[in-house]
C-alpha cells in the first residue's frame, strides 16, 4: 500500500471548498503529514464576519479530530469548563434538570469552546498562503481530463486534481455527487444576543446559568449558551414561510422584538427580559436538514465532507463534531492510501455515510425532543434514561 509519501511527493492538486471547521481540520492533518491542499473561502478576511457561539465538541468525533490534528493541548487551553453546565426549564422558569459543569481538570466530558476561537486555531496553525480568502465558488464542473475547474464569483478559475466539498448547506461542490438539497426542519428561529446579561438582566442570567439553556413549552424555545454574554435564540415550530408572512421588518429590532414578545407573551419575565434587553443584532433563520442517509455512488475525484455532505438540525449537537470528524477521517484514509485516491474516497464514504446517518437521526429526535405539544417533558425523561444507563451498578 502506497506510503503516506508517496501523496506527499505526488502531483496531485487537492482543493478544498470552505474555510470551515471540516475544511481547515482537514487541511491541517493533511499538512502534518507533509501533504499540501489549497481552501478556497468566500469570506473576504478571517474576522469578516462572527462565527456563531460555543460548540461542544465530543470525545469520540470533536476531539479525536483535534488530537490527531495535533492540537489538542492547544484546544484544551481555550475551553470554558463552566459552560458545560445545562439546565432545562419550562416557560414558567421551573428547572427539571440543572447539570453542573466540570470541574475542567479532566480529560472527557464535552468541553465548550467559542467557535471563533476554535477557527483562529486552526488558521493559525496552517501554513501561510494555505487558505485562499475571498473566493466564493459559483460553480464547479469536471473538465475533458478528468480534473475539476472551479469557478470563482469574481471570475477567476482554478483546476483541482481532487475537490474536496466543505462549503456547507448550500454546497457548490455537491451537484457533482448528488442532487439532493436540504428541505425545511419545521423550525424557525431568531438568533440574539446579550452583552454583560449580569449587569442588564441579573435575574434572567442568574436563570440561564453559565451552560446552556433549554426553556421549552408549546413546540417553542428559547436557548442556547449562558455566561456573562449570552448567545440565544427564540425558536419556534412554524410553516416554512412564517419569516416572510409574519408581517414583521425583521430589520426593525423594536419591531422584531415586538413580535418575539407577541408569541412568547405566556412566558415568565425571567425569560422573555433576554428579549427585551438583547443587544440590536438580530437575525431570523430557518433550520434545514439534508434527507436522513444522504448517501451517493462513488464519483471520481470528489466528495463531501460536513454540512456539504449531511446537513442536520443543531438539536443533538452532533453538526461540527460530525464535519470535524469527517475531516479526520478523509485526511486519515488519503493518507493511508497515497496516490491511490479513489481507493482512499470509498474507504471514507463506505464509513462516512452509515456514520452520519445515525447522527442525522439523533438529531431529529432531538428536534422532536424539543418541540413538542407536552415540552420538556420528552427531554427530561431522555436525559433521565441517559443518567440511568450511565449511573454506576451496585
Amino acid at each position: 500500500m502506497p506510503s503516506s509519501s508517496t501523496l506527499a511527493s505526488s502531483t496531485v492538486d487537492i482543493a478544498v471548498v470552505g474555510g470551515g471547521l471540516s475544511g481547515l481540520v482537514l487541511a491541517r492533518t493533511l499538512q502534518e503529514h507533509g501533504v499540501a491542499s489549497t481552501v478556497y473561502e468566500l469570506d473576504a478576511t478571517a474576522d469578516a464576519r462572527r462565527q456563531g457561539g460555543l460548540l461542544d465538541l465530543h470525545v469520540e468525533s470533536g476531539q479525536a479530530a483535534l488530537r490527531t490534528a495535533g492540537l489538542y493541548e492547544r484546544f484544551r487551553r481555550l475551553t470554558r469548563p463552566q459552560a458545560e453546565a445545562m439546565r432545562v426549564m419550562d416557560k414558567a422558569g421551573t428547572v427539571f434538570i440543572d447539570q453542573a459543569a466540570d470541574d475542567g481538570s479532566g480529560e472527557g466530558g464535552r468541553p465548550e469552546i467559542d467557535r471563533t476561537e476554535l477557527r483562529a486555531l486552526l488558521l493559525d496553525s496552517l501554513h501561510p498562503g494555505r487558505v485562499v480568502w475571498d473566493h466564493k465558488l459559483s460553480r464547479a464542473r469536471r473538465l475533458d481530463d478528468g480534473r475539476f475547474e472551479l469557478v470563482f464569483a469574481d471570475g477567476s478559475r482554478r483546476t483541482a486534481d481532487l475537490l474536496i466539498g466543505a462549503d456547507g448547506a448550500w454546497s457548490r461542490v455537491r451537484p457533482l455527487v448528488s442532487d439532493a438539497s436540504p428541505e425545511y426542519a419545521g423550525i424557525s428561529y431568531v438568533d440574539f444576543r446579550v452583552t454583560d446579561a449580569p449587569a442588564k438582566v441579573p435575574a434572567s442570567a442568574a436563570l440561564v446559568g453559565t451552560g446552556s439553556l433549554f426553556a421549552l413549552s408549546d413546540n417553542k424555545n428559547i436557548g442556547g449558551h449562558g455566561g456573562r454574554d449570552l448567545h440565544l435564540g427564540a425558536m419556534l415550530r412554524t410553516p416554512e414561510d412564517w419569516i416572510e408572512t409574519r408581517g414583521v421588518d425583521w430589520s426593525d429590532v423594536a419591531a422584531v422584538r415586538a413580535c418575539l414578545l407577541a408569541e412568547f407573551a405566556d412566558w415568565t419575565p425571567a425569560l422573555t427580559d433576554l428579549i427585551r434587553h438583547c443587544d440590536d443584532e438580530i437575525t431570523a433563520r430557518r433550520v434545514h436538514a439534508l434527507p436522513i442517509g444522504h448517501a451517493w455512488p462513488r464519483v471520481p475525484g470528489v466528495t463531501l465532507v460536513g454540512d456539504a455532505a449531511h446537513l442536520m438540525s443543531p438539536f443533538a449537537g452532533e453538526g461540527a463534531n460530525a464535519a470535524m470528524y469527517d475531516a479526520r477521517e478523509l485526511a486519515l484514509a488519503l493518507i493511508e492510501h497515497g496516490a491511490d485516491v479513489e481507493s482512499a474516497l470509498h474507504q471514507y464514504e463506505t464509513a462516512m455515510f452509515p456514520r452520519a446517518t445515525d447522527a442525522a437521526r439523533k438529531s431529529a429526535r432531538g428536534l422532536d425532543l424539543c418541540f413538542a405539544d407536552d415540552s420538556p417533558r420528552g427531554l427530561v425523561e431522555f436525559f433521565d434514561r441517559m443518567s440511568a444507563h450511565a449511573a454506576p451498578s451496585h
